[in-house]
């Protein structure tokens, strides 16, 4: 059982997973996880992911259970388990056929990025020069996604096509793990104008830990990253605002190949530029894992963040998030 009533949830991993990852949720008290099952596959294979997923469901019992609901994050905080939602990190699955958003949602999807770093049949990603914005196809396939209860996810996308997602979209959409542009330049991180129309829209972000897209990188402080998350919470609300650390632990360097490179080019994509980049960045000293979030409530904390604040930051946010974006549409 969770020895805290605290609910956390975590809206986005793709961790190498294992027995020993799975025991680090439980023993973190991590309520929630949104896991990557797709980069670059398609509908068969992504499917296939889906499999293997089912068999971890099976064998760790004990430890995780599928989620397709809120009321799944408040059962596996109760129970001492770790609820794990679905996620496409590119549009990929629905191939080019508006049928299967309808599809992947009944299997389990909740979450669906519109675009990978480059141009999908649905919108830009934030690596390409130029953003024509949501395509005819993308904009079919928020409207049905809107209809079905999969979040539209932009947290690999470019500016206007976010901003024209936030727009076209008639549920709140989500950038499940990202930053501020305010704090840090990269290219993925969000400009002022999308987190004030994100918040404005009743939308959802999570800042993320992955130190390339963090200020210092990996020797960005606890400090630091708590007062990133105090100026993000003045300018697009509290309510706005939670956790998607885009932890990848335990992954080996040819993941990463495979997040950037897929099958699209053979180049190596070194994600913001530079060789420096070629691999895995070096962990922050403060968070390594699933048992580490309490490093991060502690700062907040020191921050001045009140207990009921923590707990919106922490995880009752996406919870509620979740509550109202998973179902069909009114």
């Amino acid at each position: 059982m969770n020895s805290s009533n605290r609910i956390i949830i975590d809206c986005l991993q793709y961790c190498k997973w294992s027995p020993e990852i799975f025991a680090e949720m439980q023993a973190g008290g991590v309520s929630a996880v949104h896991v990557t099952i797709c980069y670059h596959e398609q509908f068969r294979e992504t499917v296939s992911n889906m499999e293997q997923w089912n068999q971890w469901f099976q064998v760790h019992d004990d430890k995780i259970m599928p989620g397709r609901t809120a009321e799944d994050v408040r059962r596996a905080r109760d129970l001492g388990k770790t609820a794990i939602f679905f996620g496409f990190q590119n549009c990929a699955p629905i191939e080019d056929d508006i049928g299967l958003v309808e599809i992947v949602h009944q299997l389990g999807a909740r979450f669906m990025q519109l675009s990978y770093n480059n141009q999908s049949l649905l919108a830009t990603g934030c690596y390409e020069a130029e953003d024509p914005g949501i395509t005819r196809f993308g904009k079919q396939a928020i409207k049905e996604m809107n209809r079905v209860g999969l979040v539209v996810d932009m947290s690999h996308s470019a500016d206007r096509s976010t901003l024209e997602a936030i727009e076209l979209s008639e549920r709140p959409i989500a950038i499940t793990h990202a930053n501020p542009a305010f704090w840090h330049a990269a290219r993925r991180n969000k400009s002022d104008d999308i987190l004030k129309a994100l918040g404005q829209s009743g939308g959802m972000l999570g800042f993320s830990l992955y130190p390339f897209h963090l200020n210092g990188q990996s020797a960005c402080r606890l400090d630091d990253f708590c007062t990133m998350i105090a100026q993000t919470a003045d300018l697009m609300g509290l309510d706005n605002i939670g956790i998607g650390t885009d932890l990848c632990q335990g992954q080996d360097d040819a993941v990463v190949e495979w997040m950037r490179n897929g099958r699209w080019t053979r180049e190596k994509d070194f994600g913001e530029g530079s060789k420096d980049n070629a691999g895995w960045p070096e962990p922050l000293t403060w968070f390594g894992g699933n048992r580490d979030f309490g490093n991060i409530i502690e700062g907040l904390r020191a921050k001045g963040f009140s207990e009921a604040e923590i707990d919106k930051v922490m995880g009752l946010n996406w919870l509620r998030f979740f509550e109202q974006s998973f179902g069909p549409q009114a």
